[in-house]
This record gives structure tokens, sequence and C-alpha cells, in this order.
């Protein structure tokens, strides 16, 4: 883009996006429920795995790391009766979730809803059938000893049909330093994978939003995890005592190359530069 061009466009912006984002008016927990969360379609993929694993629907659910607890919510407003749990350690984003999704919810869909400060290893929720850790929150684990903890304890909570509904992602993508943007409705989602260490695979990944007057919410979230691989994963859900884990892989739109949303079991992945996948695992 020549200098002449560039400033031409940002003229343009000013005049057509008055009034939209910026960094000093957004709030960062709404965006990432805007930008990264997609909780209609993590609870209609929950309720595909219990209709073809298990023949039915589950009526409760455990969100674990659930930050804003959008999945609860949303498990929530399925049915009449679901109830669900959330739980997260993080007293400012479980207060906002409070402020800003419990008001949106009736009386009785809160009365079957109950949110935990805990550590989602000693909750104390126990019989659930379904426990979510989604958006890679278990990677926080950086030791086979430390998630193998964790993958026990959700085994021990589970109900004794349960299953633990997990996500992971890979590809050749996600082992290199560098930055990828997604436009969205008046903001800019921008995931910057900033640091990689190939001998433990310890990354460190921000989320920056960018705003059409040129301000910038820098490292609005940061994660130091490790980058755990699907065999790894299964291994210590195996280990953990879980049978049947199943990666989940998704399909390919044939005009865009694009994923297509759609999950199925396999045990053959493709060698993609990025992937996301789901893990379903059986008590």
């Amino acid at each position: 883009m020549s200098k002449r061009t560039e400033k031409k466009n940002k003229k343009k912006n000013r005049k057509d996006t008055e009034g939209w984002r910026s960094a000093k008016t957004s709030d960062r927990h709404e965006l990432y429920e805007l930008s990264v969360q997609n909780v209609e379609s993590e609870i209609d993929f929950a309720d595909h795995v219990w209709e073809r694993l298990r023949g039915r629907t589950a009526r409760t659910l455990r969100e674990d790391f659930c930050g804003t607890f959008a999945a609860a919510c949303e498990w929530i407003r399925r049915r009449d009766d679901n109830t669900a749990i959330g739980v997260d350690l993080d007293e400012e984003v479980l207060a906002w979730g409070r402020e800003r999704n419990l008001p949106v919810l009736d009386d009785d869909q809160r009365a079957r809803l109950e949110i935990l400060q805990k550590d989602v290893r000693d909750s104390g929720a126990t019989g659930i059938e379904t426990v979510l850790a989604m958006n890679f929150s278990y990677f926080l684990f950086k030791t086979r000893d430390g998630l193998r903890t964790y993958f026990e304890s959700v085994y021990r909570d589970l109900a004794d049909d349960g299953i633990l509904i997990c996500d992971a992602y890979g590809g050749s993508d996600s082992y290199t330093e560098m930055e990828e943007e997604r436009h969205l409705d008046g903001f800019t989602y921008v995931w910057d994978q900033s640091h990689y260490n190939p001998v433990n695979n310890d990354v460190v990944n921000h989320i920056h939003f960018r705003f059409p007057d040129g301000s910038e919410m820098t490292e609005a979230f940061t994660y130091q995890w490790r980058l755990w691989s699907l065999s790894e994963i299964r291994e210590l859900l195996e280990e953990a005592g879980f049978r049947n884990v199943t990666v989940w892989w998704e399909g390919t739109e044939e005009d865009s190359g694009e994923g297509d949303g759609e999950f199925e079991p396999t045990d053959v992945g493709e060698a993609c530069p990025g992937w996301i996948a789901y893990f379903t695992a059986e008590k």
C-alpha cells in the first residue's frame, strides 16, 4: 500500500466509523467473548456428542476455567431442566460475568447456575455428566504430572457415564513466532504467538485488539502455556483412567479450503499449518 493510499483510507475510516469501538471505550472481556468464544457451537457439539455416544442428551455440565461462564449460561438456556456449574480462580473475570452475563438470564435460569471461585482440581462439584475445558485453558499445566492430575480430578468428579470434552490446537504455524489478524465488527482481533521454546514446548501467546481510530489494546490477555500434542493429551487422558479417548477432526470446505465447523471422530488428521480439534474422553 502506498503512503498516499494509506492516508486516504485512514481519513475515510475516521468518517465512516464515527462512534465505533476504540481502546478507550472497549471492554476486554466483551471483546474476548465476541472474538474468541462461540458458545453456541460448543454446546451444539456437546449435545451432538451425547446423542452420538450415549443416545440421549445430558442435563448437568461443569465449565472448567469458565472465565465469564458464557458456555454455562448457554447450557442453561438450552433446556429447562439443564443445570450448570462454572469454576474459575480469577475473581475479576467472575465478577465481570456476574455483572454482565447473569442479568440476561431469568430467575429460573439463574437458579440453575452455580459459580465457584475455586481450583478446578478441587471444586467439590461432583456427579457431573459433562465437563467442558475449552479454549485450550488446560494448557496452563506444563508438566505431564500436572496435566494428568487435572485429568484425574475430572475423572473422579464425573458421573459414572460422564464425558470430558476439551479442545486442542496445533499445526506447523503454531510453532512459529507470528501475529495473525482477524477483522471483526468494529475492531481487529490479533493472535500474537510471541514466544516458542522448542526445548520444552513452552509458548507465550497474547491477544491484542486494534481499532479503526488507530488505538490498540495491547496484551489484553496473555497465556503462558505448554503446547501439548494430541498424542500426549491422549496418553495422559488414558493414564488418568478415561476410556474411549477420541479425537474429533474438522472437515474442510471444498471451495475455500477452510474448516467447515463439522467435527468427526478420526485416527488420521491433516498435516495443515493450523488446526483445532476436539477430544472426548469417556469415564
